[in-house]
């Protein structure tokens, strides 16, 4: 049994001691917070301890590897500490910041060599079931050559404004999930074009956008194209398309049923979709983790790692550089 600590006791953090505790694999054994009461209230429903003291989590000899999700600014402290104490790491994105943070990132890390424990980077996606069968099928050949993917990736409604001051920009903290996703699909990136959008009154005061359309290109000319909002009155927006020399291949959003209601005043009406990443992603987080644990068990460096989340980020600081200035970014 894999006894892991959770650092941090946030949103996201609620995700992962849910995932955690219903792997027959892995057991909650501490959460760290500063904020304790945030911290006994997450470990309370999984029966694990608390702790106000982040920094004695690494040390615990009961724990056997870490899930970091405490706030950006501090990822790279977070992972340097696992690795310092020896313990696997699943560290949520983005992985820092900025780049000059990874360089510096990588710069420790290379110290600590080849033996240095494994660090895993938390792009859900790449395990919803959807997403990932249509890339296994596009791999197998499927649609022919890749042309073209789009993603739709809507929010219900932005998070609190608190939140959106200390999280990097719509372009690290949300649109980071795309740009991997689109890496998953087409590689490395080459060519970033993006525009941002200042529609939504609410969040004027912000300095943030609250939409964006962004386009990206390998060296191969593979393009994808990726769409978000802040706000979808119809929920948790989330599509996908690949299309290729041979046909296309499509996930849809997801609901809670497959109903279809056909009457006077409607018809092939719909249940709305999930209003919640919890729900739309729960399937993902659970195949994330058992892909962490996987990795642990047998020995090898998990999949994404520091470098998928390296370039995840130059993309977002390319598209940020992009929206502000309207030209196109080659990377």
């Amino acid at each position: 049994m894999l006894r892991i600590g959770l650092i941090g006791a946030g949103r996201i953090a609620r995700v992962h001691a849910r995932s955690i505790a219903q792997n027959p694999s892995t057991t909650l054994a501490v959460v760290g917070d500063v904020v304790l009461e945030a911290a006994s209230d997450v470990a309370s429903a999984h029966g694990a301890r608390a702790t106000a003291d982040v920094d004695s989590v690494f040390a615990d000899a009961e724990v056997d590897a870490v899930v970091i999700c405490s706030p950006t600014p501090l990822h790279v402290d977070h992972i340097l500490a696992a690795v310092r104490a020896g313990k696997p790491a699943l560290c949520e994105k983005p992985v820092a910041m900025d780049s000059a943070a990874v360089d510096e990132l990588r710069r420790r890390l290379a110290e600590a060599g080849d033996s240095a424990p494994a660090v895993m980077m938390g792009f859900n996606r790449r395990f919803d079931p959807s997403f990932q069968a249509v890339h296994d099928a596009v791999e197998a050949g499927e649609i022919g050559t890749l042309e073209q993917v789009t993603i739709i990736s809507r929010d219900p409604a932005a998070p609190p404004k608190e939140y959106i001051a200390v999280s990097g920009g719509i372009f690290k903290d949300m649109t980071i999930h795309d740009f991997d996703t689109a890496r998953y699909f087409l590689g490395d990136i080459a060519t970033v074009s993006a525009l941002g959008q200042h529609l939504d009154p609410e969040l004027a005061d912000t300095g943030d956008f609250d939409g964006a359309i962004v386009t990206l290109a390998n060296a191969a000319g593979v393009s994808a194209t990726i769409t978000n909002s802040r706000h979808c009155a119809s929920g948790y927006d989330q599509r996908l398309e690949a299309f290729g020399t041979l046909g296309s291949l499509t996930a849809d959003n997801v609901r809670p049923t497959t109903v279809r209601r056909n009457t006077a005043t409607l018809t092939e009406a719909q249940d709305p979709y999930l209003d919640f990443f919890l729900e739309r992603y729960e399937a993902a987080y659970a195949r994330e983790l058992g892909a962490f644990v996987a990795a642990i068990a047998q020995g090898r460096r998990p999949s994404p790692g520091i470098e998928d989340g390296a370039a995840a980020l130059r993309v977002a600081e390319a598209a940020a550089e992009s929206a502000r200035t309207g030209a196109v970014v080659r990377l």
